[in-house]
C-alpha cells in the first residue's frame, strides 16, 4: 500500500532534517518510491524584526513510500 509522510523544517536545519528522514526510513523499513521537496522563502523578515538578513526558509519534504498490507 502506498502512503505519504510529510516532514517540515527550516533551511538552517537541513542536516537535522536529513538525519530525521533517514532514521525514519531505517526505523520503519519501508520502501521509498519518491521524494519531493520544496523550499519557500520567508517574506515577513522585516515584520519579524530581522533587518538586513533573510529569515530561514521553510523546507517541506514529502516521502511517498510503500508498506506491505
Amino acid at each position: 500500500m502506498q502512503q505519504v509522510k510529510i516532514f517540515k523544517s527550516v533551511e538552517s536545519e537541513v542536516a537535522s532534517l536529513e538525519n530525521e528522514v533517514n532514521e525514519w526510513i531505517r526505523a520503519n523499513g519501508c520502501r521509498v518510491i519518491n521524494v519531493v521537496a520544496n523550499i519557500a522563502p520567508q517574506s515577513d523578515a522585516l515584520q519579524a524584526g530581522i533587518q538586513g538578513r533573510y529569515a530561514p526558509s521553510d523546507v517541506l519534504l514529502v516521502v511517498l513510500y510503500e508498506t506491505e498490507g
